[in-house]
């Protein structure tokens, strides 16, 4: 269980972790320097599966994924609330499997090391906070208090 200080700490963690791994896919330049060096990464490791070259349309949804992720970071870096927390956890679960799906269809083993970090910041993010409320920092009577 965090307090509610140590759970903002994990929130803004998350969020420069988020920040610093995804910055680099921002953009189509510094995204095609990303993809050069995880390429010779995986080839010198030797490792299963495919990085491929990416098309145009690759390289969009890398840039709009890499784009967006790095807004939502700064926001949590600036303002890490409880709820944004538990929203970057729901996240985290849909990146995390849309990872292990690529993993389990031919992708880089490359990927592993990103799914574990996912994993590991969204389990941190869906621990309970001592003290806080599901919402607003109030719960009526009708709803639990996370954490019990």
């Amino acid at each position: 269980m965090w307090t509610p200080t140590q759970y903002r700490r994990v929130v803004r963690g998350g969020a420069w972790y988020d920040l610093i791994v995804t910055a680099a896919f921002a953009t189509p330049w510094t995204f095609a320097i990303l993809h050069g060096a995880l390429t010779s990464l995986a080839q010198a490791l030797d490792l299963p599966g495919e990085l491929p070259a990416f098309a145009p349309a690759h390289l969009l949804m890398a840039n709009l994924l890499g784009s967006i992720v790095c807004v939502w970071s700064v926001l949590r870096i600036r303002d890490p609330q409880p709820t944004y927390g538990r929203y970057d956890a729901a996240g985290r679960l849909l990146f995390a499997t849309w990872m292990l799906y690529a993993l389990l269809h031919g992708a880089s083993a490359i990927v592993w090391v990103f799914l574990f970090f996912e994993l590991a910041w969204g389990l941190m993010q869906v621990l309970p906070i001592r003290g806080q409320w599901l919402k607003n920092d109030q719960a009526p009577a009708s709803h639990a208090v996370i954490g019990t």
